[in-house]
This record gives structure tokens, C-alpha cells and sequence, in this order.
């Protein structure tokens, strides 16, 4: 195992894993990140007894470590509803896979019903009303409900859906030139606190 390899926490390692799945857009099935994970850190993972197995609760608790605040609330989500990046957790992963040359950590290319709502989204959200009020008077000039509109969220989007909802959009359009500020400042106005789910 590289020296680089060995310097990433478990935690990290299985954040890496969400990533490299897509988990910047959608939720990520706990076996797919053990498997993503035994991939990136063979055998660091594995049962004592048989080493070629992965034990899959290790990997539960790491996902578990890595949407604690007190490690950087990287993911969010739960074994039943899968795994997705927090915001925090995005810019961790994109920095780290950067300096993890020479290591193959491909993702598959985003599928072509991905490309397309992005493309459509992208498009969706320069015109809407939202962002056209926050590049002319900023923040306070948009509502709470365009700011949510903008997100397209309603009464009937709560809890974990509002918050994927959310977190898909920042984590697509964070780095956007002419998003990316409207994105952050709207999201800010209607995040709800959270456990973490």
C-alpha cells in the first residue's frame, strides 16, 4: 500500500468511495461504497479471519464517522436511504483525488439522463426569477419562497428529500461562474438544520 494511501483515514477512504459513485448528485448503496472502498484500500476493510471478504459493518461505520461534525460532516444519509456528499465533503474529495496522482480513483462518466438535467437545470436556473433578484440587490432581495422555488422545493418537500434536492444542485453548480455565488447564498437562506440524514 502507497504511503498516500495510508495517510487517508477509513473515513476518508469510504468518503472517496462516494465520490468516485456519483455521489455528488445522487444517494450511494452502502455494498457499492464497500466495494468502491476495498478497491481504493484493499484489505483495510477486510475480515480478520477471511481477508478476501469485506466486512460490511466496518464500512457502515466509517460512512456513520464521516457524517459526524466532529470529522468534518463529509456525507449525509443512513444505510436505508444511501449516501450522498455534503457540501464539506465534496470540496474534501475533489482536493484529495487531485493529490492522489498515479492512483486510478476514475468515476464512471455521468450517464447521459444526468447530462441532460444538468444541461436543462443549468439553463432552468440562469433564467429563473431567484437569481435574476440576487445578481441585482442580493440576497435580501429574494424571498424565502423564490429562494425555494429556485430549488424547487415546496410545504411537501421535507426532510431528507428537500435536503437532496438541495445538496444535488449546490454540489452541480457550486463552481459555476454565474451560478455558483447564487447557488451558495440562496441554499444558506433555506438550509434547515440538520442530523446529518
Amino acid at each position: 500500500m502507497s504511503e498516500k494511501k495510508k495517510s487517508l483515514a477509513s473515513h476518508e477512504v469510504v468518503t472517496l468511495a462516494v465520490y468516485l459513485l456519483g455521489g455528488e448528485t445522487k444517494r450511494v448503496d452502502t455494498e457499492d461504497v464497500a466495494v468502491k472502498a476495498n478497491e481504493l484500500a484493499p484489505g483495510r476493510f477486510a475480515w480478520k479471519k477471511y481477508r478476501d471478504q469485506i466486512n460490511i459493518e466496518l464500512i457502515r461505520v466509517y460512512l456513520s464517522v464521516a457524517k459526524k461534525s466532529s470529522m468534518g460532516r463529509y456525507l449525509v444519509g443512513s444505510g436505508n436511504t444511501g449516501w450522498m456528499l455534503s457540501q464539506r465533503g465534496l470540496e474534501f474529495a475533489r482536493a484529495r483525488a487531485s493529490r492522489l496522482a498515479g492512483q486510478d480513483l476514475s468515476r464512471p462518466a455521468l450517464d447521459t439522463k444526468t447530462q441532460g438535467w444538468i444541461r436543462r437545470e443549468r439553463a432552468r436556473l440562469l433564467t429563473d426569477d431567484a437569481h435574476q433578484q440576487f445578481v441585482q440587490r442580493g440576497v435580501d432581495g429574494v424571498s424565502r419562497q423564490q429562494a425555494e422555488a429556485f430549488f424547487r422545493l415546496d410545504a411537501y418537500v421535507t426532510g431528507k428529500a428537500r435536503q437532496t434536492k438541495i445538496l444535488r444542485v449546490l454540489n452541480v453548480f457550486n463552481d459555476d461562474p454565474e451560478l455558483g455565488a447564487t447557488v451558495r447564498a440562496l441554499a444558506s437562506k433555506i438550509q434547515e438544520p440538520t442530523n446529518g440524514n
